[in-house]
């Protein structure tokens, strides 16, 4: 008896779990001072109509020849306080040799170092001649002066600030903190290697400069390579993404991500062009050695909003 009544038991929650329900809800409405109040009162308007003036410094980050650090500034209209339009600009002020290309000159100085006397024995300077002339058109006597830098940058720009919210440090101060995206055209003003052909009469003329007229005895005349720079604009997309810090009514402090992929030969090499596939050299340098590079640089601002005076939503 008592096995028979557990049995029944089982089947019958096994029938009441395996019975379909509908769940029903029932809309509150809500009544009284609060009925159709906003999430937030009081929002403190940074940016709407507003014009933000915002001086920056720029690092580039993760070069392959040249670091360049920019100085700059951005110029913004704020058409709401989650949307604007404006442009960033800035200029080249120092271009720092990275460690891969004080490598390249130690061993390109130490390739040379047999031709920067015009007595050097013949077999020193017909070794010397070899590995010369193994990499003549993609390496000259001075290595660094070759590589490619970012001069100047002028990207128009709309930015949209999607997230915002408060940063406590401390548990003691409170910050009002904005995340934001941006993205526009960049023109990038570049300076790199000069195209080059030696089948051309006027440019074998730049590759050899003799310092000695003519050989006597044991003594041999140094050729030494120059290779020439250029400069040309580069249209790039460019977007990235920034952090904005409110100090005050109208300050604040920024720091930004900044991406701008083009193409470009930074290390002045003839790398491409020829067989196989035009991935080897062509012995020749144009715009078939540049290659795409994904730049990138990270930038520091101190923010500023004009007028001074800050709205607040109602």
């Amino acid at each position: 008896m008592m096995r028979r009544w557990v049995v029944s038991g089982l089947l019958a929650l096994g029938g009441l779990l395996a019975f379909e329900s509908t769940a029903v809800a029932q809309e509150i409405q809500l009544t009284g001072p609060l009925a159709g109040a906003p999430a937030v009162r009081g929002l403190r308007w940074h940016r709407n109509k507003r014009f933000e003036v915002a001086p920056m410094v720029s690092f580039t980050l993760l070069n392959e020849f040249k670091h360049t650090i920019l100085a700059g500034a951005k110029l913004n209209y704020n058409l709401t306080d989650w949307l604007a339009v404006g442009a960033w600009g800035a200029f080249g002020v120092a271009h720092i040799n990275t460690g891969l290309t004080d490598e390249v000159e130690k061993v390109n100085k130490d390739r040379w170092k047999s031709w920067d006397s015009a007595t050097a024995d013949a077999e020193t300077v017909n070794k010397t001649l070899v590995d010369r002339n193994a990499t003549v058109l993609s390496i000259g006597k001075d290595f660094p002066s070759q590589t490619g830098t970012i001069q100047w940058v002028f990207a128009p720009q709309v930015t949209a600030v999607p997230f915002r919210g408060k940063l406590a440090i401390f548990q003691k101060v409170f910050v009002d903190t904005e995340l934001y995206f941006f993205g526009g055209p960049a023109f990038v003003g570049l300076k790199e290697r000069a195209d080059f052909d030696p089948g051309k009469e006027q440019d074998r003329a730049k590759l050899v400069s003799t310092t000695c007229t003519a050989p006597v005895d044991n003594q041999m005349c140094v050729q030494q390579p120059k290779y020439e720079t250029a400069t040309r604009v580069a249209i790039a997309p460019t977007f990235g993404f920034g952090l904005s810090f409110f100090t005050g009514k109208w300050t604040g402090i920024g720091l930004e991500y900044r991406a701008m992929p083009f193409a470009w030969n930074n290390s002045g090499f003839d790398s491409r062009g020829g067989p196989p596939d035009d991935r080897g050299p062509d012995y020749k340098v144009d715009e078939k050695d540049r290659a795409w590079r994904f730049n990138q640089m990270i930038s520091v601002s101190f923010n500023m909003f004009f007028p001074t005076a800050i709205k607040s939503s109602p």
